[in-house]
């Protein structure tokens, strides 16, 4: 259920090029119309908060797309921790091209920093405890590979990349069997008949008993969702050594070290993803370095 496939080259350019599509398709026409197109010059991508970096290379790619005469220097690699002040790229070579590149580069670096670092507090909440931090399928359309990535670098792991990667039985599909006579037994049943090789079966389950219920019936994890420390103790006092049990709802940094100390094996959270606050990290020109040839 925990994949981590890294994007290949070939798929994070075809994110670039709808992000550069989506912003310079009709050209920059503030820069094209005010700046020299000969000027030549420097700019340093710079941190103006603490966290951990991700998205470098990524962000390199977009310079490189817009002008391939670009020179991009990298100084600080994804996973690493930053600070205020620290300089984590230059850029030499056309200023209309630097500029064109700008926003969508500082996009994805902002968005994937602050996604790391986000997950690393997580993960840095729970350390002691034999407890995985995830994320889930509540990304950004269009994203989710780069974002899981992200969340990878933080020091988390990833959950389903998508629907074909394992079978979770949640309340939805529940609420569409029960009706037509099929027990909680059945369906699991019926799940892992029709599983594709090597899946395992997870259900989501909201009471102690329901979690029991799912063992029984042969589920191979236990998602306990939006339940309390007290009752997911309970779970995993009863069925710990049977299953894997994974917490989910409600997880926030307040109290994810509660939950990991439950006992749990996997801690699932949306928020890695879907509200993370974006790392500051600016784009600044060196006005001394530039020339026209």
């Amino acid at each position: 259920m925990i994949n981590k496939l890294q994007p290949s080259e070939e798929q994070i350019d075809n994110i670039i090029e709808l992000a550069l599509a989506e912003d310079i398709s009709h050209g920059d026409v503030t820069s094209e119309a005010l700046i020299p197109p000969d000027l030549q010059g420097k700019a340093s991508i710079l941190v103006k908060a603490e966290g951990i970096l991700a998205g470098g290379e990524v962000a390199k790619r977009v310079f490189l797309k817009v002008d391939p005469s670009l020179k991009v220097e990298i100084f600080i690699t994804d996973g690493r921790k930053v600070k205020p002040g620290d300089r984590a790229a230059t850029i030499v070579g056309t200023v209309v091209s630097i500029l064109k590149a700008e926003r969508v580069a500082l996009n994805f670096l902002n968005r994937l920093s602050g996604i790391a670092s986000q997950t690393a507090q997580y993960v840095a909440k729970t350390r002691g405890f034999a407890v995985n931090i995830t994320d889930t399928r509540k990304t950004t359309p269009g994203l989710r590979l780069l974002e899981k990535y992200a969340v990878r670098v933080g020091g988390g792991q990833n959950h389903r990349l998508h629907l074909g990667d394992g079978i979770l039985i949640k309340d939805n599909h529940l609420a569409v069997l029960r009706p037509l006579g099929m027990s909680l037994k059945d369906i699991v049943a019926k799940a892992k008949q029709n599983a594709p090789q090597g899946l395992k079966v997870e259900v989501e389950v909201n009471t102690v008993q329901e979690a029991l219920d799912a063992v029984d019936a042969g589920a191979d994890i236990i998602m306990l969702d939006n339940m309390s420390p007290d009752e997911m103790r309970r779970v995993v006092n009863l069925i710990s050594s049977q299953v894997k049990i994974e917490a989910s709802g409600g997880i926030t940094l307040a109290n994810v070290r509660s939950v990991a100390m439950v006992g749990v094996n996997i801690i699932s959270i949306g928020a890695l993803t879907h509200s993370p606050k974006a790392l500051d990290i600016s784009l600044e020109l060196e006005p001394q370095t530039f020339k026209i040839f």
